[in-house]
Parts: structure tokens; sequence; C-alpha cells
């Protein structure tokens, strides 16, 4: 998932006119269901009401018995299939309710049977809760042997995975409550987010926008408008900051009483457990990554000043295009080319597969009232097929968010085929092909650039997408574990939690952008702190390790596809430092991120040496 606002800020066209919705695709979702009111969604709900009750009959309180005959691990592997199709099929109703949902928000219709479908699947799925649990407590040396051939060797992966979470687990009824209850609870304060969001409106000249042409305007040629769209989203963010600070201020409160249950010592280290990654790499990063803030983003923003005649710039021109950089607007088709010439270029295999979402309909593009705001891919379920949102404006930034989607699209393709159960991928790799496929589409178009303000322009874009992937999130990171351990202390105010972003903020940015009155509510939109809280590292984490990657890529193209479509088709079935071998890469060594560092660095090298000649 990627949200949008920090894809990279490139340059800002000067067209005579944005795409027309008209001309922009919008998802069929028919192959998941026809619509809410389809008979096939209504039999399917009432499908997995009885089938949870069946497979609780058959497997309630019984593992460790089946798991002692002779034919154990055949018994267990038909629990597993029976387990992962169930799965499946929650994933789908599931899948269907949150896509329709998200592409119009403030529909009460859309609202109310997204809240229907995620009461009822939120109770079925409580019924299966057993199940890990069960397993988990099986003798480890007997679940290893009975793992180790046979059908259940099928499922091995997943059964050695799911083994982390095992100290960290509750009684069976505990588990049910605090599953029952996610859906008043964490859930409900995530619809009112959103909801909250879609339905703001900021006054800009004549008239009122929602959140995402508002932002984009942040990026207009003008100053005079890029500081009346960041004055209005202040302005209308602070007017409902007490919303978006108690929501804040719950969710922490909710998040930290599950992480005192389960026995989590750090704020952060549920989220590390579900990336399947140590504490001590994550750490590693963020210190890598703030000690190079003054070669990074201190440094570049010091150039970019200097280009616009500046000692300083303010926070509303931070991504503003370049004064000397030609305007650019593409069209749908155009986009769509460029992102499938960029793959294909890199593997045929890779653009036949992105084509599909072009050719199949499984693009939602134009920018509407009341959808969500930035992009993502949802992989929905291996039975379907993943799906995926943008808000295409035609600028170079939406064509590499294209290209970060598809990227992710792809790499859920390739999944499926490890089933229900092992297709997600952990975050550690879950931003690798997203962002490899940015990269290969920055290459290809660098590479056509001949004018040299345009390569300019296309050189810069880059690093500001690296620096708001990198050095941005990782600050987004910072603020996060300054709010959920400060909460700990009580319940903060806005003030205090807008202290908390631009203490951050500032040292990040560096000396070089002035954060002005009304910036300290910016972190009020941002949905991964509400959605997946400790998230954002992920961006920072997948942009260093494609930095490395593409530099064995770039050193050894022999046999790097088909090692690279390896990785992807692993899914969640292989461990992130298993999957990286190959390729002689170790995110486990301190070191390893300065290399992917060295990369932006470089960059803004040779943007200086541009400015020299």
């Amino acid at each position: 998932m990627r949200f949008a606002p920090f894809a990279p800020a490139t340059e800002a066209a000067e067209p005579s006119r944005a795409p027309e919705n008209a001309s922009l695709p919008e998802w069929n979702l028919a192959d998941l269901y026809e619509g809410p009111d389809s008979p096939q969604v209504t039999a399917d709900l009432d499908r997995v009401a009885s089938e949870v009750v069946a497979f609780g009959e058959s497997y309630r309180g019984k593992l460790a018995e089946l798991a002692a005959r002779d034919d154990g691990g055949a018994r267990l592997a038909d629990a597993v299939a029976r387990y992962e199709a169930l799965q499946d099929l929650l994933g789908r109703l599931m899948s269907f309710a949150g896509l329709l949902y998200s592409a119009n928000t403030t529909d009460p219709a859309r609202a109310k049977f997204y809240g229907d479908v995620q009461e009822k699947i939120t109770a079925a799925s409580a019924q299966l809760l057993f199940f890990q649990l069960e397993l988990n407590r099986l003798d480890d040396e007997k679940l290893r042997t009975l793992a180790r051939e046979g059908a259940l060797a099928r499922w091995r992966p997943w059964l050695e995975d799911i083994r982390k979470e095992k100290p960290y687990e509750l009684d069976d009824k505990i588990e049910e409550l605090f599953h029952e209850k996610y859906i008043s609870g964490a859930a409900a304060w995530n619809r009112l987010f959103d909801e909250t969001i879609a339905g703001l409106r900021f006054r800009i000249g004549d008239g009122e926008v929602a959140i995402e042409p508002a932002l984009n305007m942040m990026q207009d040629r003008d100053e005079n408008k890029r500081r009346e769209a960041a004055k209005a989203i202040g302005a209308t963010l602070k007017s409902n900051l007490r919303t978006f600070a108690l929501i804040t201020n719950t969710l922490a409160k909710d998040k930290e009483i599950s992480d005192r249950w389960r026995g989590f010592s750090d704020v952060a280290d549920s989220r590390h457990l579900s990336n399947r990654v140590e504490r001590e790499v994550v750490e590693a990063l963020h210190k890598a990554v703030e000690a190079a803030h003054p070669r990074l983003s201190h440094r570049y923003y010091r150039l970019k000043a200097k280009w616009f005649g500046k000692d300083k710039l303010d926070y509303w021109d931070r991504s503003a295009p370049l004064p000397t950089a030609p305007s650019q607007l593409y069209s749908w088709s155009e986009a769509r080319d460029i992102v499938l010439d960029a793959y294909s270029g890199f593997s045929p295999r890779m653009s036949d597969i992105a084509n599909n979402f072009f050719e199949h309909h499984w693009i939602d593009a134009p920018v509407r009232p009341g959808k969500a705001p930035g992009a993502f891919s949802h992989p929905t379920v291996p039975s379907a097929h993943p799906y995926v949102l943008i808000n295409f404006q035609g600028k170079t930034r939406d064509v590499m968010t294209l290209a970060h989607e598809l990227g992710h699209g792809v790499h859920q393709v390739l999944a499926a085929r490890q089933g229900a159960l092992m297709a997600p991928t952990p975050l550690t790799l879950a931003e690798t092909a997203s962002v490899f496929g940015e990269m290969l589409t920055f290459r290809a178009l660098l590479a056509q650039a001949k004018d040299p303000s345009q390569r300019r322009a296309l050189l810069a874009s880059k690093v500001e997408d690296m620096i708001n992937t990198v050095v941005r999130q990782m600050a987004f990171y910072a603020f996060e574990r300054k709010v959920h351990t400060e909460r700990r202390n009580g319940e903060l105010t806005a003030d205090q939690i807008n202290d908390l972003w631009m203490s951050v903020q500032g040292e990040s940015l560096g000396p070089s952008i002035r954060l002005g009155p009304g910036y300290e509510t910016f972190w009020a939109y941002i949905p991964h702190f509400i959605h997946s809280p400790f998230y954002v590292y992920a961006y920072a984490f997948g942009d260093c390790l494609v930095n490395s990657l593409y530099g064995v890529y770039q050193r050894a193209h022999e046999g790097f596809v088909e090692r690279y479509f390896a990785l992807l088709e692993a899914g969640g079935a292989k461990p992130y430092n298993e999957l990286l071998k190959p390729f002689g890469l170790d995110a486990r060594d301190p070191a390893f991120w300065n290399i992917g560092l060295e990369m932006i660095e470089g960059l803004i090298g040779e943007l200086e040496s541009m400015e020299d000649a």
C-alpha cells in the first residue's frame, strides 16, 4: 500500500487541463461479486456461518489427538486445507466490501454494507481462532516430524511461521474477546477517520475541494496557489483536530492494552513480529537514516532553496516543481505505455502480468468526491486477483505511483500460488516489487531525457521521492514512537501531538525548510498512523533494499530476473534473509543500509555537478 501524497514529488505540470475522469478506468469488481445485492454475497455469508461451525465441531479440542494418530500428518493436512479454503472465502467477502467502500467512503449505503459484512466476517473468523492456538500448543518436535514429509509438508513454512507468535498468544476466550471487540474498537475508529477525512472540504480560491486535490495543489507551479492550499489544509485540519487527537489517543491506548496483555515490551514490537523482522534490524536502519540527514535531506533542500533563489524554502515549497522544469502532463494511455515499456525492458513476463490490470479493469483511477485518498494495491485472495486504486491527475508523480502500485500487483499475482495462508508477504519485502517497479520506470524516463533541464527535473524528482520514502518515513516512525511512548503516561492533547510532530520534522528536513504556522497539524491526515501503526518503516526498508538490489542487477544481469521472480513467487513462504541470500545481500548487517543511502547521496552529487557545469 502506498499513500500517494508521499509518492514522488516531481515536476508539477502546467497543462491545458487535467485528465478527464471519463477517460480514466474504473475497476470492475464483478470478479469478486456482481454487486452488494448479489445473491452470491448472501449465499457466501450463509456458507461462512455454517462452515465455521462445522469446522469447529470437527477440530476444536481434537488436534492433539489427531496428531498422535498413525496418519496424523494427513489428518492435520486435511484440517489446514479446510482452514485455508475458509480464509480464502472470508477474504473474498471482506475484500469486496472494502474495495466497494474505498471507492466512495461517504456513501451511506456502501458504508452500511461494509460495516455489516465486517461484523459478520469478524464473528465468523472468531470461531476459527482456536485452530492456530491449538496448533501452536502441539509439541514442537512432533509437529516438525509430521510436517517433514507427506501432505502436511506443503504448509510447513506456514506452521513454522505462526510458531513465532506462540509466546504472545493468550487463552482462547481472551483471544476471541479481543477479536470480536475489534469491530467496536479499533475498526470503528479507523472507519471514523476514513469518513472524516473523505468528508473534509478545503476552501481554496472560490471553491472547496477534497483532500486529494488540495494536496495536489501544493505541487502547483504558482507559489501563491501552493501557499493558499497549504494554509487551507492546515486550517481545516486544525478545526477538526479534536476529532483526530481523540482517534489517535484511543487507538494508541487500545494498542498499549493489547501489547501489555500479550507481553510486548517495546511499542513497535508487535509490528516487528508481524513483519517477521528483528527489532535490532529496524533500529539499525533508523540510526543509519538519522545519521544520514545532513548529507541527504539537509543537503538536497539547501540545493533546492538555491535553485529558488531563497535562503530557506517554506514548507509549501518543499515539493514544488523546479523553476526551470519543463511542463509535462501525461495522459492515461501515455502513463500506461511508459510503465509497461519499462517493465518489459526488464522482463516481458513482468509487463504481461501488469498489462492484465489495464485489460481486465483491475484499476480505479479517477479522482472522485468520497474516494479514498492516495493509492494502494489490494491482493484480495488467491482465488481472484489484486485490484489497484490510484488518484490519477496526470503528473509524473502519478506515473511513478502507477508503477509502484503495479509492482505490488505483479508481486501479489505471483505470490498467489502459495495459497491464502502463505501468499501474504511480510512488510520487510512487501515494498520490494513496488519500489523496484518505480526504479525501472525512473531509469526508463531518465534514459529518454535529452534536454539537461528535463534530466535535472527527473533526477530531482527521484531524489525527492527517495527522501520522502526513506528520510520522511523514518521521521514518521520516530513520531509514532514518541506518540505511543508518551501516551503510556496519559492522554495527549492536540497541542502535545503537534509538538511531537514538529520535533521530528524540523530535524529530518533540516534548516533549509521553514516549518511555519499551520504545518503542525499535518500529521492528522496520514492514514498509516491510524490503520497500521509503525507500517511506515517498511517504505524505507524497501527503498534501501531495492537500491542494493538494483545495484546487483546493474552489475550482473545474468540470472537476476529468474532470482527476482523466485523472490516474488515465494510470498510469505520464506523469511526475508533467506530470500535475499541468492543476491548476496544481508539486511541484518548494519552496514547494509548505507549501500542504499549512498545511492541517494550519489544522485544528489550528480545534481550538484549539473549546477556547477
